[in-house]
């Protein structure tokens, strides 16, 4: 007998960004992007820039003017390369090609000058990293000393210390890390360091910024400057490689301020990692966290620099040992290891442990140490793998190339961490275990799967902690009513009185959708209660939608009060697809609660009245009233029957508005007995407030007076509307 799941059976809704028409041809396609840029299917993001700008050079229209094809070849060139450059827009199109993506992607371009002088200015330069949002982080908090340009692109003086920022990198290579954050790309990252000027020059240490500042404008004279930067850089590094030993007592043995010389006597003092054999090695990993570097014969170039992690993971209490697999064959065989690598021993025995697949660099490699034995993330082989498991499991099937899937795994950790207890992580690498890959028809990388038993859910969200997050959510709680042509017919064709239905049109292969996806699931959680909201499969239903008059992907309708004669429903049309704008448009169709009050309404039923009321005062051109306007209209359902709501015009009865004491708009009011300021726009808190407001007032039965007022326009205090 089959056990029941504990996920309601549900099919994966995808994401959307624009409207796509349907093709006359599904399995039409352009040319290849990768062939575009000439860069391989594992090109790095770097590699592709660099491509790209050797193609900007040579095809840009400014220098082919006598070609009038020109726009039109540099346009799909620029296009390739804003997808494949976006870790998740080249997911789509490695999955559904060309069909999955917007088609405004790479419309626009710059001049000639900006590709040749502003573009990438360190590409080139292999001893300088470039980082970005995405690795940061992982890089200043490695426990190496990273010296980091923050630059823009279009700055003068950021192009007039270039060459010497290179030559410097050049002499430090090997001994510190030369870094550079492009401020243009990362504008962000950038503002939350505190950098204010351009080019701004900062020493990292353990991610903390040292507390020497070299000024750039100094530093670019170099002259006199560097002896004094190199004995500063001197000491750091001896703290860094050597953070156990006296660095007095290490100065006694070093005589040269040459640099490389000074880091080789250093490395030399450091005790070389432990020598783990196959006798020991489950005994050791049992009890312990171990970071392993698998090696076959002599270490690389590497092992030197590995040597350093013993002092960066101490505080962790992260142990670091290696292991030769030409002397241990059986050993790294069983954990199917058959390349040089690094892997974490999370301390639960040989079988739970992690591969590290970013860069082969001490900072990479530190940062992927601590989180991974936070995490709860385990390599998936066939011995283990949970296609029969009774708890749940989330898999991630990937590649190692595969730069989206390198971006993904930092991500699988964290929400492992938010998951611990309630559903078990893994990862299988599609380039080791093909078989088991091809089993489940795994045709893009990374693919993530959840298992619960007989269920078997896809994931297409954004590749991110919280994305994961809100759609193991939604299937365990589902807000989003999956509709074929019978329960269409029966729930929304046949829906009561009073019902109201969203409903998404959509296909599987419909980039546009695949960005609604997510959107669509929180639209339906914030309308929970009020709107239903549904969605159909129009790949697999294709008749059916043809039937309801479908013509484009996505359709979003919104099927509205019953008429005896046809089905009412209005389509969506605006630009902005993102959850609260699409909530705003379905709560503008609901029927109004709230009242429009004149001068005269205002004087009997409110000042004069008996009754309790909440009122928006607004004007029709102010931008903020009318998107609290649903919000008030919300509030209004909430409260119907306990306090009556309306509204009054201050543009049509400013004299009404002026002696209510109305300076800004929207302000909202509550008329009762006695009260308090309410800071929030958020509907549901109100009516709380309200409602316990209401209940103090009953027990004390005190005369109406109309002093408490609530004015949204100034307390907007960490709400989000």
């Amino acid at each position: 007998m089959m056990e029941r799941s504990l996920f309601p059976t549900a099919r994966l809704l995808l994401p959307l960004l624009l409207l796509v028409v349907l093709p006359s041809d599904a399995g039409a396609e352009g040319v290849d992007y990768y062939e575009l840029l000439g860069v391989s299917r594992e090109a790095t993001t770097r590699e592709i820039r660099r491509a790209f700008k050797q193609l900007a050079l040579t095809m840009h229209p400014d220098k082919n003017p006598g070609d009038s094809e020109a726009h039109d070849k540099f346009l799909q060139v620029n296009r390739a390369y804003e997808v494949l450059k976006d870790e998740d827009l080249r997911k789509k199109y490695d999955k559904y090609g060309e069909k999955g993506l917007d088609e405004q992607q790479g419309g626009r371009y710059e001049s000639w000058n900006y590709y040749r002088y502003d573009f990438g200015i360190y590409d080139d330069d292999l001893e300088i990293i470039t980082l970005d949002s995405g690795d940061f982080e992982a890089a200043v908090n490695s426990g190496e000393i990273w010296f980091i340009n923050f630059y823009f692109p279009r700055c003068s003086h950021c192009h007039q210390l270039a060459p010497t920022w290179r030559e410097f990198a050049k002499e430090m290579d090997g001994v510190i890390r030369i870094g550079a954050v492009n401020c243009g790309d990362n504008n962000h990252l950038c503002r939350r360091k505190g950098i204010k000027s351009y080019p701004s020059l900062l020493i990292y240490r353990a991610g903390e910024v040292s507390e020497h500042r070299p000024c750039p404008h100094q530093l670019w004279t170099v002259t006199h400057q560097g002896v004094f930067l190199k004995q500063f850089l001197i000491k750091e590094l001896i703290k860094e490689t050597c953070s156990f030993c006296d660095v007095v007592l290490v100065f006694q043995w070093i005589n040269t301020l040459d640099s490389k010389e000074v880091y080789s006597q250093v490395i030399k003092h450091l005790p070389d990692l432990e020598l783990l054999s196959a006798d020991g090695f489950q005994a050791k990993l049992a009890h312990h966290r171990w970071l392993i570097s698998f090696t076959f014969g002599e270490g690389n170039a590497a092992s030197n620099e590995y040597k350093k992690l013993q002092a960066f993971l101490r505080n962790d209490h992260i142990q670091v040992g290696r292991v030769d697999c030409l002397a241990d064959v059986e050993l790294c065989h069983s954990l199917y290891i058959h390349k040089p690598c690094v892997a974490v021993f999370k301390g639960l025995g040989i079988h739970d442990f992690e591969i590290h697949y970013g860069k082969d660099v001490l900072y990479n490699i530190v940062g992927f140490a601590k989180d991974s034995i936070r995490a709860h993330v385990t390599a998936l082989r066939p011995e283990n793998f949970p296609s029969d498991r009774k708890e749940p499991w989330l898999v991630d099937f990937f590649a190692p190339w595969c730069p989206p899937c390198r971006a993904l795994l930092p991500e699988l950790r964290k929400a492992s961490i938010q998951l611990a207890g309630q559903m078990k992580f893994g990862t299988l690498d599609c380039t080791v275990h093909q078989s088991l890959c091809s089993t489940y028809k795994i045709q893009a990388y990374p693919t993530t799967v959840i298992f619960n038993g007989s269920s078997v859910h896809e994931y297409e969200g954004h590749h991110s902690a919280d994305g994961i997050l809100e759609f193991i959510q939604d299937l365990v709680n589902p807000s989003v009513v999956v509709l074929d042509p019978s329960s269409f017919t029966e729930r929304v064709t046949g829906r009561s009185v009073g019902q109201f239905w969203a409903v998404d049109f959509y296909a599987p292969w419909c980039g546009p959708c695949q960005a609604l996806k997510p959107e669509w699931r929180r639209m339906a959680r914030l309308l929970s209660g009020q709107i239903l909201v549904g969605s159909v499969d129009c790949q697999s239903f294709h008749s059916f939608c043809q039937q309801q008059g479908v013509r484009a992907y996505p359709e979003i309708r919104l099927y509205q009060k019953k008429s005896p004669k046809q089905d009412r429903y209005m389509t969506y049309n605006g630009w902005n697809r993102d959850a609260h704008s699409l909530r705003a448009w379905a709560l503008s169709a609901l029927p109004r609660v709230s009242v429009d009050l004149t001068p005269d309404t205002f004087r009997s039923q409110v000042l004069s009245g008996k009754d309790h009321w909440v009122l928006d005062f607004y004007a029709p051109w102010c931008g903020p009233c009318q998107h609290f306007a649903p919000e008030f209209e919300v509030l209004a359902r909430m409260l119907k029957g306990d306090v009556r709501t309306g509204k009054v015009d201050c543009q049509a009865h400013y004299h009404t508005c002026q002696s209510a004491g109305i300076t800004s708009y929207p302000t909202v009011r509550l008329y009762t007995y006695r009260g308090k300021i309410i800071n929030s726009r958020d509907a549901s808190v109100i009516a709380n407030t309200v409602r316990q407001r209401l209940q103090h007032l009953s027990l004390h039965k005190k005369p109406k007076v109309t002093s408490l007022f609530l004015s949204f326009f100034h307390f907007l205090v960490n709400i989000k509307t």
